[in-house]
């Protein structure tokens, strides 16, 4: 194994390296989640806590797993983490779990996304306009736009790494002055300070928000209940800022990754967790909070540019989702190959996704996900997909942290040039909100949570029968 990764060329700066996890982390989320937030905690302070929470517990997450990419610098990074803590099976239902729906299903939604807010611009793009209408099966012009944006990514990795690092530091660049200067606009041009002063008069009074015959209804929040509005718009704020583990997966061709890895992740996180906070604010300093839980389809930015920058304010808010989700599905497509490169090495994927090619990248392995996640985002599942999966996601960020615990004590005699921040109270503390979370999913949104349990069960009978076919295999070559 060790020199399949050699072959990899460690090419990544720290600046290309927090690119790839802030440029990961921003999709489509910060643009519309708040909707959603708004209408389960319904006021301005709780909308606050939920993205400032959900920042904080990624921050925690990110600095512990500086640790583990210390010890293991390798492609493919969360599965490496794993198989080291546990045993190959852990890392396997892990990988199976990354190309079935985590990387691929949110590549496809990630892309359509780019699609749907293309059609701003082109109306053409639109999900209304059928392609193809076969009873059972429609195909939209976004679905297609969606899949040459995969197509075309996957084919720039191709060509090396050095392709994929240039888009990624361009687009996420771009995005983050793009963000920061909405941000900026949005207090300059758009604050009105009766709005904020209304926001802000019941702050703590956490409340359900639903609206019917254009009324707002009411409901206010305690014990259980509350709980169940918390757990929901944390799976909105976490999810917002989840891929930053991309990072770890492209290990092997980052500078100096004993050290560049762990400042990175926390670089990352924490402009990313500055960025949407601030954003969140300036939705509060420029919309009612009617207008925020309630935005036509959710779009709360596209709401709130209009309010900052008049007729044109859908069209800067498109432009911006489109370079945002743009830059998002490179860093996704670009790190998500190297799990699938490691996981072949240990026969537990197609073979050839273990070659490197005349550039050094893994490109059998970007095909096959590419050609996957294409097939997702035909089915128009892919965001059912995702949400099935929060569940699984939250219980492979507990048990790799956990590895921290493991490893420490299994295999003391690793240098560790970089050590988890705050041990071992802060990884405990992420620990027991990510279960705590995981189990209120479980609770409030079961047919999801056990519908993700039950893709990680899949794996099961998939990994015994890939360790029979290696134990045939080598039956053949011995005889």
């Amino acid at each position: 194994m060790e020199n399949h990764n050699s072959a990899f060329r460690p090419s990544l700066s720290l600046l290309d390296a927090t690119m790839i996890v802030a440029g990961s982390m921003i999709g489509s989320g910060v643009f519309l989640v708040s909707a959603e937030i708004a209408r389960n905690v319904g006021s301005a302070g709780w909308l606050t806590l939920m993205w400032v929470l959900g920042g904080i517990v990624t921050i925690i997450a990110a600095v512990s797993y500086g640790e583990l990419s210390g010890m293991y610098p390798k492609a493919g990074g969360q599965y490496v983490y794993l198989r080291e803590a546990y045993n190959p099976l852990v890392a396997f239902l892990f990988g199976w779990t990354q190309f079935s729906v985590i990387q691929t299903g949110t590549i496809a939604a990630v892309a359509v996304a780019f699609a749907k807010f293309s059609s701003y611009i082109i109306p053409a793009f639109s999900e209304e306009h059928i392609l193809l209408d076969a009873g059972l099966v429609k195909v939209s012009a976004a679905q297609i736009v969606a899949i040459i944006s995969i197509i075309l990514l996957t084919w720039i990795n191709t060509r090396g790494i050095k392709n994929g690092k240039i888009i990624q530091t361009v687009f996420t660049l771009a995005k983050l002055l793009s963000l920061f200067g909405l941000i900026i606009f949005g207090f300059l041009l758009g604050a009105k300070q009766e709005v904020w002063n209304a926001n802000w008069a019941n702050a703590w009074d956490a409340v359900s928000l639903t609206q019917v015959d254009g009324q707002v209804a009411t409901s206010l929040l305690s014990g259980l209940a509350l709980c169940g509005a918390i757990a929901i718009s944390m799976k909105g704020s976490l999810f917002s800022s989840d891929a930053w583990n991309n990072i770890t997966f492209i290990a092997a061709e980052i500078k100096n990754p004993q050290k560049n890895i762990g400042r990175a992740l926390f670089l990352g996180t924490l402009l990313v967790t500055i960025v949407y906070v601030s954003a969140n604010l300036m939705y509060l300093a420029v919309l009612p909070m009617h207008d925020i839980a309630f935005a036509a389809k959710d779009r709360v930015a596209v709401v709130a540019a209009e309010q900052i920058f008049g007729g044109s304010g859908s069209l800067v808010i498109a432009v911006m989702i489109m370079v945002s989700t743009f830059g998002c599905n490179n860093g996704l497509i670009l790190s998500g190959a190297r799990i699938y490169y490691t996981m072949a090495e240990d026969g537990l994927f197609f073979k050839k996704a273990a070659e490197l090619n005349k550039d050094n990248v893994p490109a059998n392995g970007l095909w096959i996900q590419c050609v996957w996640a294409s097939l997702l985002c035909l089915t128009g599942k892919y965001n059912d997909l995702l949400v099935m999966v929060i569940f699984g996601v939250l219980i492979f960020y507990v048990i790799t942290i956990a590895g921290i615990f493991v490893l420490r004590n299994k295999r003391p005699d690793i240098p560790r040039p970089y050590k988890a921040f705050g041990y071992p109270v802060l990884p405990m503390i992420y620990i027991v909100v990510a279960s705590v979370l995981a189990l209120l999913l479980l609770r409030f949104e079961s047919g999801y949570a056990l519908s993700g349990l039950l893709i990680i069960i899949i794996g099961f009978p998939l990994y015994y029968l890939a360790m029979k076919t290696q134990k045939t295999a080598r039956r053949v070559r011995e005889n």
